[in-house]
């Protein structure tokens, strides 16, 4: 029997629309990378990106568990000597931009490369309940009713 190869043209891409409020980030993270990457799909061929479009809602409502919000701390460097930055997820869920909190969830659980950051584009996450890809018809996906665990009350 030889091993199925997915062609480009056999592709088939839906659109979702995933709920995050009361969601634990982690379950919600690891759902979404496995969708971006397509492996929920028969089809899936690990080198092609398989994945469907993923839009994440109310990622500003997403529900961290234990002591997470003060003590999971994100670091970046600016390049210069000594320039190491931190901040915790707590302080940018009530900052700007409290979607990338999500993001960087999603992206750490995709591949490193080429591929990963191809199947990152199909990710789009925001933090109120309003976006703009209302055309493209996105069915609901009900992350927090597929297991008793993903959804947490405050």
């Amino acid at each position: 029997m030889k091993t199925y190869s997915a062609k480009p043209s056999e592709i088939d891409r839906k659109w979702f629309v995933i709920d995050a409020e009361g969601v634990v980030l982690g379950r919600l993270a690891s759902i979404v990378a496995s969708r971006l990457r397509g492996k929920h799909k028969p089809m899936f061929t690990p080198h092609m990106d398989c994945g469907d479009h993923i839009v994440v809602i109310n990622a500003d409502k997403v529900h961290l568990t234990g002591n997470k919000l003060a003590d999971k701390t994100y670091y970046r460097h600016t390049g210069y000597p000594g320039g190491i930055k931190s901040v915790t997820a707590g302080k940018i869920l009530t900052g700007k931009h409290p979607e990338r909190v999500v993001e960087k969830a999603v992206q750490r659980m995709l591949p490193k490369g080429p591929l990963g950051r191809q199947v990152l584009t199909k990710l789009q996450v925001y933090a109120g309940t309003e976006h703009p890809h209302e055309a493209q018809q996105p069915e609901t996906l009900d992350v927090a009713a597929m297991n008793d665990k993903n959804k947490r009350s405050a």
